[in-house]
């Protein structure tokens, strides 16, 4: 496995995956601007499309024409790669907390299980991109398939579009990458009341928060959603 290359990072690094129609917009929101009430500085951002570049990767490989896995997997990493260089690595540097809609786990789901490519293979991939750049917390936020896709409006993407078994296999993918993950992730039922699924990734937020000496981070309450 690629080493992560920082050794001095003092930020809080947070990604929010899950399938499509989950919320994750809404709790990395939810979060940012809890985190900025207690005085740090929180960047947001996702992948792909955080940066100028990913949003022109972003098109051709949501919205553009036909493309086989791999140079789609590819995409994502290159997007990834310029990401982070460009984006996370020097806001984590300087002590920000960084949240991002999606990152490498996405890619492992659905390149890897979902597209059939291999996880071990594409988390290589992603993890030399990185340089072996992992969050401190991956917020799963699980849901069934059918019911995330019918919370969307507007025309489908490459991705939304590609049919119930590939969706099963992103979602099996996820979960099965969240038990045995580790510490690293937090599981929570998408289902749940919006306000219920926020409290319990603020409590661990602040935990974490607090372990790094902020004295303004105070834990809500769990949510009974929480597998993790």
């Amino acid at each position: 496995m690629t080493e992560d290359r920082t050794t001095d990072r003092r930020g809080l690094f947070v990604s929010f995956e899950g399938g499509d129609g989950v919320g994750k917009s809404t709790q990395l929101a939810l979060l940012g601007g809890w985190l900025a009430g207690t005085g740090r500085e929180v960047v947001t951002t996702r992948e792909p499309g955080g940066t100028p570049l990913g949003l022109r990767l972003r098109e051709l490989v949501l919205h553009g024409e036909h493309m086989g896995p791999r140079a789609e997997a590819l995409l994502y990493a290159a997007d990834r790669a310029h990401h982070v260089d460009t984006v996370v690595r020097p806001a984590l540097a300087r002590g920000a907390v960084v949240l991002t809609d999606r990152y490498l786990d996405s890619s492992v789901a659905y390149q890897g299980d979902g597209r059939a490519l291999g996880a071990d293979e594409v988390e290589r991939l992603s993890l030399w991109a990185t340089e072996g750049l992992l969050p401190d917390l991956t917020v799963l936020l699980d849901l069934d398939p059918a019911v995330g896709l019918a919370r969307l409006s507007g025309a489908p993407d490459r991705l939304e579009s590609a049919g119930d078994d590939f969706h099963a296999r992103t979602r099996r993918a996820f979960l099965d990458r969240a038990a045995t993950g580790g510490d690293r992730w937090l599981v929570l039922d998408a289902a749940e009341p919006v306000e219920a699924v926020h409290a319990a990734v603020r409590a661990r937020v602040a935990a974490l928060v607090g372990a790094e000496g902020s004295s303004s981070a105070v834990p809500g309450p769990a949510s009974s959603g929480s597998r993790a």
